[in-house]
């Protein structure tokens, strides 16, 4: 799905043209490794390293005649290799070189991967130190539970999508591995130090051991990986659409001058974007789930993953690119509502701080189960008869037998119950030890 927040890099990383001159880079590389060690002339070497690379049209064109893509691929190079292209895939099998250039074509997208993702980091981060003070109400279940900050919400993302980092490098490495060995990974025509040779000049790690594939369980960790990134930002995405509701209105997305949101209600702002993330986040599940499925394959291999990679690995990294860059933009331009929050925080006259009075009645001897009573009596009153509930309680004979009229107001001072928020943010903040973009 290329869109215009794709980075055109991405696309290019999936493009069949990209697919057949990564193929060539590893084939020249091989042949330069088998110059090196004696075991085909330089010359060849040479000539197949010249080869400037040939055109996917032409390779698609013998392709129809010989239904394998490798064996076309060897044949557009040898039109223009010449007599030295009898050296070209030497003692190789098509996973060889297929797999090895897959792992370059994924390192690189991760690479962009992880640029989006400090991008992204770094726009919450922002919002988070802009918003670290800005009281709202907490909700569990979709009810009011106790005041926290606009902050503290964005500190959570932002600790979240770090680990996202995380979880990208690891499978990133995971993923570098390289394999010359050979139609079932015995290194039966070709010595292992063509493979450490092609895998040093490459960036890759050899798989240290094979069949004819590397193992599909590291690009299912890759798919997971993405997947749970995508899910991070339905997360995000889901919070913001519901914060976005009418009724609610703390914040929404940004809405651009002569942009329209509904065809029939010329009033609507809706929150398209984050909608669009929920939705594709679904669909980096499932092709993480597809690329478990591709784990198990026959004895020493079948090509059932194959069809599926060939959708499902560019499709989740363009994908997931486009979801990050859409999510910036939406970070970046959220519109927050302050007094929204502020004023959402005080509708339910009060009673969000029942668990600081409640508190403060066990301080003083009150077992838990009598203030508990005396608290929840007070606070279904205000919340039936919508009557304050600080209120209530100072009239409660039971309550202001213990509490004083100093000790009811303190458990109702907002600052009080925020007061370990802020440095929380900071916290978070300050403690973003991700490495820099590849």
């Amino acid at each position: 799905m290329i869109s215009r927040y794709t980075h055109p890099e991405m696309g290019r990383i999936w493009e069949e043209q990209t697919k057949y001159d990564t193929w060539l880079r590893v084939e020249v590389a091989v042949t330069e490794a088998m110059a090196a060690t004696g075991v085909v002339p330089e010359e060849a070497a040479r000539d197949i390293a010249a080869c400037t690379g040939v055109q996917a049209e032409r390779i698609d064109e013998i392709e129809r005649t010989t239904q394998h893509d490798v064996i076309a691929f060897t044949t557009a190079v040898a039109e223009q290799v010449g007599p030295s292209a009898r050296w070209l895939h030497f003692g190789l099998t098509s996973s060889d070189v297929l797999d090895t250039a897959l792992a370059l074509q994924m390192r690189q997208a991760c690479g962009l991967i992880l640029d989006d993702l400090h991008q992204v980091i770094e726009a919450v981060g922002e919002r988070a130190h802009e918003h670290r003070d800005t009281a709202m109400i907490g909700r569990t279940h979709g009810v009011h539970a106790e005041p926290m900050t606009f902050g503290l919400k964005l500190a959570l993302w932002h600790a979240e999508l770090r680990r996202g980092v995380v979880r990208i490098e690891r499978a990133r490495d995971g993923i570098t591995i390289g394999k010359i060995s050979g139609a079932v990974g015995t290194y039966a025509h070709l010595e292992p130090e063509i493979e450490r040779r092609v895998c040093a000049a490459l960036g890759l790690t050899p798989a240290p051991v094979a069949s004819q594939v590397i193992q599909r369980d590291r690009h299912a960790e890759l798919l997971s990986a993405l997947a749970i990134t995508g899910a991070s930002l339905e997360k995000f995405a889901v919070e913001v659409r519901g914060l976005q509701k009418t009724e609610i209105g703390e914040v929404e997305e940004g809405f651009a001058k002569g942009q329209k949101g509904s065809s029939a209600m010329p009033h609507k702002r809706n929150p398209i974007g984050c909608e669009q993330l929920t939705g594709l986040a679904r669909l980096l599940r499932a092709n993480a789930v597809a690329a478990f499925e591709n784990v198990a394959l026959w004895h020493e291999r079948d090509i059932s993953h194959s069809s599926v990679e060939r959708v499902i690995i560019p499709d989740s990294f363009i994908t997931l690119d486009h979801m990050l860059r859409r999510f910036t933009k939406i970070v970046r331009a959220l519109v927050v509502h302050p007094e929204r929050m502020r004023e959402n925080l005080e509708r339910s006259r009060g009673i969000v701080f029942s668990g600081t009075v409640l508190l403060e009645l066990a301080q003083r001897g009150v077992s838990r189960e009598q203030a508990y009573e005396w608290v929840q009596r007070a606070a279904m009153r205000s919340h039936d008869e919508r009557l304050d509930f600080k209120t209530l309680l100072s009239e409660d004979a039971d309550v202001m037998g213990v509490l004083s009229a100093d000790d009811l107001q303190r458990a109702f001072d907002l600052d009080q119950q925020l007061r370990h928020v802020g440095p929380i943010v900071d916290r978070v903040l300050s403690s973003a030890t991700v490495s820099e973009p590849s």
